[in-house]
This record gives C-alpha cells, sequence and structure tokens, in this order.
C-alpha cells in the first residue's frame, strides 16, 4: 500500500522538532498494547504485523510533503531539512500474527532513536489495532459456528477501502474460507466467493430465466439467490433447472437466502431439495450475521454464511483500548501513572505456560532480560530497520490461529460468558516499577 509520512497526527511532527531542538535523538523504547478489553472479549488475536513492517521500512519524506509542512509555518527551515534523510533504523519484536493475547501484554516492541520510535506511534496503533480487531471478531463467528464454511461479505459496508481489504485479510487469517473482495483476493492471495445479487433476478422478467442464463454463464460457480420473490416457490424451480443443466454438464452447487428467518427457511428448503433427491444441492446464509446469530443457526441445516456488515465494523465492539507507550529512554525506564493508564516501566516480554493436557494456563509479564521457562511470545522480526524474515505467507497465519484455538481453555471459546485468564507480574517487573517509582519521588 502506498504510505505518506504524512498519515499521522499532528502532534507527532511538532514533538519531533522538539527533539531535535533539543539534541533529543538517544535509544528509547515504545510498546503497543491493549489496556483492557471490553466485556464481550475474553481473548485477542494480534494481526497487521505485515502491514506495520511494510510501513515501518519505507518510511521517508517526499518533497511535496515537506513543502506542504513548511507551508503551516509550524516548523523551521533547518528541522524541515532533516526530515529529507528520515528513515526508520530501529529494531522491532512482535508476538508473530495469528497469536492470543490478553491485556496490558505488549504485541509489539519498538527499540530506535526517539524521533524515529515516535513518528511513527499513529500508523503502527492505526495498522494493528484494526487488523486485530477484525481477526478477533472474525475468530468469535470460526467459533460460534465451528465446520461452517464463512466468507467475508463487508466490503460495501467498511469503512472505506483499505478497511475493506484489510478486513478481509484480517478475516482470513482467522479461518473464513475467502472473500467476496476482488482486489483482496488479487493483492493477498485469499479465495473469492461470489455469483449475483437480487437485481440480477429482478432484471429478467421470468425468476427461472435469471437463474438459468446466470447457470449458464458461470457453469463452474452455480449458486442461485432464492429469496427475491417467494424463497420455497424459487426452490421448485431450482430443482426443476437442476436435471435440465446436468443434460449440459453444469452442477447447481447452492441456493442462497439472504433475507427472512433464516432457520425456518433453511430448514424448509432443505426438505424440499431433499424430497426431489437434491441432496447435492447446499445452502448457504447471508443477511446481517455475526456470531450470536451463527451460534443461533450452528445446527441448522446450512452449509456456509456470507457474514458481512457487523464483521468488517466490529459492531458490538468498533475500537479496542490499545496504546503504545514509552517505556525507556536513555536507559533509564519510564512509567505512565495517570489514573487509569498505569504502565509498566521498561522493555518487557511475555512467557506463555501451559497445562498438562496442552491448554494454556497463564502468561507471566516480565522484564526482557528476566529469562524464564515459558514461551517467549515477542520475538525478533527486525533490525536496523530490515526485516529479518520475508512476510509469512497467510497460510501459515491460518494455521497459527488454528492450533492457538485448540489450545484455549474451553471458558475463553464462549462467546457470551465473560472469563478470566491469569497474566502474572513478575517479580522482577515489579522490583523495577518499584525502582521507578521512587526515581520518580512516588513513594
Amino acid at each position: 500500500m502506498n504510505e505518506s509520512a504524512l498519515l499521522t497526527d499532528l502532534y507527532q511532527l511538532t514533538m519531533l522538532q522538539g527533539y531535535w531542538h533539543e539534541g533529543m535523538a538517544e535509544t528509547a523504547v515504545f510498546e503497543l498494547f491493549v489496556r483492557r478489553f471490553p466485556p464481550q472479549r475474553n481473548f485477542l488475536v494480534a494481526a497487521g504485523l505485515a502491514q506495520a513492517l511494510d510501513y515501518l521500512e519505507n518510511l521517508r519524506f517526499h518533497e511535496a510533503e515537506i513543502a506542504y509542512l513548511a507551508e503551516t509555518g509550524l516548523f523551521q527551515d533547518e528541522f524541515l531539512e532533516t526530515l529529507r534523510d528520515f528513515r526508520f533504523h530501529g529494531d522491532v519484536d512482535a508476538m508473530p500474527e495469528g497469536t492470543v493475547f490478553f491485556p496490558d501484554e505488549p504485541i509489539l516492541r519498538v527499540t530506535a532513536p526517539l524521533p524515529e520510535a515516535q513518528l511513527v506511534e499513529t500508523r503502527l496503533i492505526n495498522l494493528l489495532q484494526f487488523q486485530t480487531l477484525i481477526a478477533s471478531k472474525a475468530v468469535r463467528c470460526v467459533l460460534a459456528a465451528p465446520g461452517k464454511r464463512q466468507v467475508d461479505f463487508g466490503l460495501r459496508r467498511a469503512h472505506g477501502a483499505e478497511a475493506g481489504l484489510l478486513a478481509a485479510r484480517a478475516a482470513y487469517l482467522a479461518g473464513f474460507a475467502g472473500t467476496s473482495n476482488v482486489l483482496a483476493g488479487q493483492r493477498f492471495g485469499i479465495p473469492v466467493f461470489g455469483t449475483m445479487a437480487h437485481s440480477y433476478v429482478m432484471a429478467h422478467d421470468d425468476e427461472l430465466a435469471a437463474f438459468r442464463g446466470f447457470a449458464r454463464s458461470q457453469p463452474h460457480n452455480v449458486v442461485l439467490l432464492i429469496d427475491t420473490y417467494d424463497t420455497l416457490a424459487a426452490v421448485d424451480k431450482v430443482v426443476a433447472l437442476a436435471g435440465e443443466l446436468e443434460k449440459e454438464n453444469i452442477r447447481i452447487k447452492a441456493v442462497r437466502i439472504d433475507s427472512g428467518d433464516l432457520r425456518e427457511l433453511a430448514r424448509a428448503v432443505r426438505q424440499r431439495l431433499d424430497r426431489a433427491g437434491r441432496t447435492d444441492i447446499g445452502i448457504f446464509a447471508s443477511g446481517d450475521l455475526d456470531e450470536y446469530k451463527l451460534q443461533a443457526l450452528r445446527d441448522a441445516p446450512i452449509d456456509g454464511f456470507g457474514v458481512g456488515t457487523k464483521l468488517t465494523t466490529s459492531s458490538d465492539v468498533p475500537y479496542l483500548n490499545c496504546a503504545y507507550k514509552l517505556e525507556a529512554y536513555a536507559g533509564i525506564p519510564r512509567r505512565k501513572v495517570s489514573a487509569g493508564k498505569q504502565t509498566w516501566p521498561g522493555a518487557k516480554q511475555v512467557y506463555r505456560y501451559y497445562a498438562e493436557d496442552g491448554t494454556l494456563a497463564y502468561d507471566s509479564l516480565t522484564t526482557a532480560e528476566d529469562r524464564q521457562n515459558g514461551e517467549a511470545l515477542l520475538q525478533p522480526v527486525m533490525r536496523r530497520g530490515k526485516r529479518l524474515h520475508p512476510p509469512e505467507p497467510l497460510s501459515v497465519l491460518r494455521e497459527r490461529v488454528a492450533a492457538q484455538l485448540e489450545r484455549l481453555p474451553v471458558p475463553l471459546r464462549s462467546i457470551d460468558q465473560q472469563a478470566g485468564y491469569r497474566v502474572e507480574i513478575s517479580p522482577a517487573l515489579q522490583r523495577l516499577t518499584e525502582t521507578t517509582d521512587q526515581r520518580l519521588g512516588l513513594h
């Protein structure tokens, strides 16, 4: 994606000039984490790292951008000159995409000269917060209707083009089968799905003629939308057409229902198809679905679902209370103590421990120097501004998410019951906090 260094908040740039003016360019450590989870979320799934690293690798100011900043009258010419050579030269450690995480656990740590680490705050939050939000919503849909094919239908209601693209990516890594978003298919290699809208049927004078024409024009992709007029009457037309098309070696894969009482309609449609001997024709459903509706429909005779608006907007939880905070500067741990927004000082690591049955037991939040026996979740991904490895394929991310879900304790898998998970604060981190507070005169 094309990036601009100006895709940031103004105060990042005013602080940059302040750091330049005061000669503050020693190493800083910033960490990105979610402070508190919404009541409806027992865990979150880290996503968006690939785009975040793309941004960091390619960050630079172009002439037109520097000229615009000069026009604002807020910046000194000497400072603006320094932006011509601005690059990100820092290190990044992060949880791999698809990792389950919990409150206050950093999913990304930036270690870089203070101006570089500061400038990237806004865009890193923007990228990681959104995909984590959507991946976590999509995982809930997967848990609500296990074994059912689910497809992202959310582009038209997404909050902009980038949101539609990244939502398709996040949903796919979380376990969706594909997307209706064609550009996401091309850009990310996600399988694309889609056949017809109601307008196609309405444009024909006869519903059966619409079905027949579409099947012949898309002989390998025949899914017929049957609720434009009378859903059950349309099933009879599909049955009649199926035999006709078989003579042309065209198979009707499924019918789609997009309105009404999906449970009852699906049962009625399934009965009619089965009575006619068309057990080979599946049923696909869409229409204002989310994880709660999917859970209610999990035992209905529906083979797959299109999930759109409520996924791509994460309608019940439209944002995460995430932050990107300074944890150390010039070798000195730093800590914010504002009411309700306290942070733990210093560069940190998260260690995960497992029960005997392989499920998650607890996590330990500790200092980066405190080596423990658990699984270290933050891994090196960038050094001196360069990626250490190519971006992971989405297939690998999907496998990671599926494996993580298998290891979740049963209570955490609930989509409607709150369940806690233990994140211990290590003695080492507690000691560092105490010494930091003493230095700040808080004791």
